[in-house]
């Protein structure tokens, strides 16, 4: 089950994850200054009285940290070997500035041997809070118990959630077959017997929630049913939304137009398009100050591999929000007749077209950087679906229903699409994208844009998704 937060939807293991990691945060830095007191009395005292404030600075920064290294994401699929890793590299960023903040304040701060205590009890902590939550998560008394009301071809599209990771937060406790026109579709095991009431066999199965997924709903349709279910406390929701909720995009086989138009979300008010105005502004700004030295990096390398007089930037025409179409510019990273005749290709999987710098800098995303000038002057945002050129935005438009939807935010830099699938290079992939980016474009808000930025650290640290 997700809880909503801000705008932004959290599962709720990803929701105690969140809070032990702040506690086990807290913790830790409280048995760095006892285990190892400062040899000052004076120091002592003062870390004593900032304990409360430097604690929830320390949590605050690991959380961050935590989450740039996709600890939080909904998707973790690593091991306990990629785990570990990811929780080093949280901890290490986490401490490391800290001892930066030390070597700025020398005075009434952590010491050497505080540090690397905080160190080690925070990886401790930090990986018993995560083998617990993950042992109570796989317990039947955390997932909501779900009761499927239909039988049919919609009703299959909940057992194709056939990964643990898509199930964590539900239990299918049974279909109900309504006599659909198209028979059932749901194995004979899977269904339940309907002898009484739909609240009766609701409370018989101790479910916690209903999800309609009947394939015609012109037909017999048990609203009174439905309400009552409703009325005694049992949640209701249709197929769309709970897919939606489950697995972070909208799916494309079960949807229909009214959806769109009835489902909450899909916001474009002056109050959001104002404040996602300032963080574009704020957060490329931020980033040009941090990233200016590997533009010039990019820069040099680019001359140095193809002359001097070769161009360094790339301008391509892509599609903006409401299908107005801009200039996009990113550094060069294939050869400079990569499409001769000007037909438009896509980037395939070890593309000979891509020179050697091309392949390290599109590897690290530093070809993306001069997209911060795109977003300062208003063509694209931080955050948002990935900008398509015009020629297979027209193509994919006749292809895949509601392409164009996504064209009603403004493009960005990185994604929920960009974090959740790899770079597509085909209309199947296209088709997939499509289905996260009308998630984004349903539920964006402030704490969403701000959780796929920190996200995004993790794909380029890791070079997932690159061409």
């Amino acid at each position: 089950m997700r809880v909503r937060f801000m705008g932004y939807r959290l599962h709720s293991q990803q929701l105690w994850l969140l809070l032990a990691d702040v506690a086990a945060a807290a913790l830790a830095y409280w048995l760095a200054v006892r285990v190892y007191p400062a040899a000052e009395p004076v120091v002592t005292a003062s870390l004593d009285r900032r304990f409360p404030l430097q604690a929830t600075a320390f949590a605050a920064i690991l959380v961050a940290a935590s989450t740039a290294f996709g600890l939080y994401a909904a998707r973790q699929r690593s091991g306990p070997t990629g785990i570990g890793v990811r929780l080093i590299g949280a901890v290490a960023v986490s401490v490391g500035m800290l001892a930066l903040a030390n070597v700025l304040t020398p005075r009434d701060f952590l010491s050497t041997t505080q540090l690397v205590v905080l160190a080690a009890a925070a990886f401790a902590l930090l990986t018993m809070v995560r083998v617990a939550i993950d042992r109570a998560a796989s317990l039947d008394v955390f997932r909501s118990r779900v009761l499927v009301y239909g039988a049919g071809r919609q009703a299959t599209s909940i057992l194709s959630l056939r990964r643990r990771v898509d199930q964590r937060g539900f239990l299918l406790v049974g279909f109900v077959d309504c006599g659909e026109p198209g028979g059932v579709r749901v194995p004979a095991e899977r269904i339940v017997a309907d002898e009484g009431s739909l609240l009766a066999l609701a409370r018989q199965l101790q479910a916690d929630e209903i999800v309609v997924a009947v394939d015609d709903r012109r037909r017999a349709f048990p609203i009174h049913d439905l309400l009552e279910c409703r009325l005694n406390g049992i949640t209701v929701v249709d197929l769309v939304t709970f897919l939606e909720r489950e697995t972070g995009k909208v799916r494309l086989d079960v949807l229909n137009p009214s959806w769109f138009i009835f489902a909450e979300g899909f916001r474009r008010d002056p109050l959001r398009m104002l404040t996602t105005r300032l963080f574009d502004l704020v957060a490329s700004l931020v980033v040009l100050l941090l990233t200016w030295p590997l533009m010039i990096f990019a820069v040099a390398a680019i001359k140095l591999e193809d002359g001097w007089r070769a161009p360094v930037f790339y301008r391509q025409t892509r599609v903006g929000l409401d299908g107005r179409d801009f200039q996009i510019v990113k550094f060069r990273s294939m050869r400079v007749d990569a499409e001769r005749g000007g037909r438009a290709q896509w980037a395939q999987q070890g593309d000979t077209r891509v020179t050697k710098v091309g392949a390290f800098i599109r590897k690290v995303r530093i070809d993306e950087l001069p997209q911060l000038f795109n977003v300062l002057a208003g063509d694209m945002a931080f955050v948002g679906p990935r900008p398509e050129r015009p020629e297979f935005v027209d193509q994919l438009s006749e292809r895949i229903p509601y392409y164009r939807e996504r064209h009603s935010v403004k493009p960005g830099i990185t994604g929920w699409a960009q974090l959740c699938y790899p770079y597509g290079a085909s209309a199947h992939d296209a088709t997939e994208k499509l289905q996260y980016d009308l998630y984004y474009v349903k539920n964006h808000s402030l704490l969403f844009d701000l959780v796929i930025l920190v996200e995004t650290a993790e794909t380029v640290l890791f070079g997932r998704g690159a061409r």
